[in-house]
């Protein structure tokens, strides 16, 4: 698996101050992507165990972020490697909040229990579902660039019988 970007402090990518890491490989290929050379799985630099240690200790030494987001690309056609680094993540950061996005529906990703996709769903606390649709872009909307992509509160709809949209927490 490949990064091709790490932020490590980003307003943009979910509530509060996120560090943020870009994973490499998308095949959604969707129109008006604002990034397609992060279709490329080889795009950017190796994910190694030793990269990922070295953003573990700079997230748990920032005691500012709010939590993580994994972006990309999409992190869903990396599921398995993923899950790996939300592993080492939660050794060092138990209780540390992942955002995810991806191209797919939370009806797509939870369609097969205990498959690598559903697996790294139930590892995250909100996931931005659904493809960007470009006749749908809208720019007033928050951590999402399209209309039809939803914000969800993942233990909340996995506990139900459906999607639970997130809420922002209220100061």
């Amino acid at each position: 698996m490949n990064i091709c970007g790490y932020y490590p402090e980003s307003i943009n990518e979910g509530e509060g101050l996120r560090a943020v890491i870009f994973l490499s490989g998308c095949r959604h290929r969707c129109p008006g992507c604002f990034n397609p050379k992060t279709w490329n799985f080889n795009f950017g630099e190796p994910f190694t165990l030793k990269r990922q240690h070295e953003i573990i200790a700079e997230m748990a030494a920032n005691p500012l972020l709010d939590g993580l987001t994994l972006a990309g690309g999409d992190p869903f056609f990396s599921a398995d490697e993923a899950c790996g680094f939300l592993r080492e993540l939660r050794t060092v950061l138990p209780d540390f909040p992942v955002w995810i996005y991806t191209g797919y529906t939370y009806e797509e990703l939870t369609a097969t229990p205990g498959s690598p996709e559903w697996n790294l769903l139930a590892m995250c606390q909100v996931v931005i579902d659904g493809r960007f649709v470009e006749e749908l872009k809208d720019t007033t909307l928050p951590y999402r660039g399209s209309s039809n992509q939803r914000i969800i509160d993942i233990p909340a709809s996995l506990a139900g019988s459906g999607v639970v949209h997130w809420q922002p927490a209220v100061p």
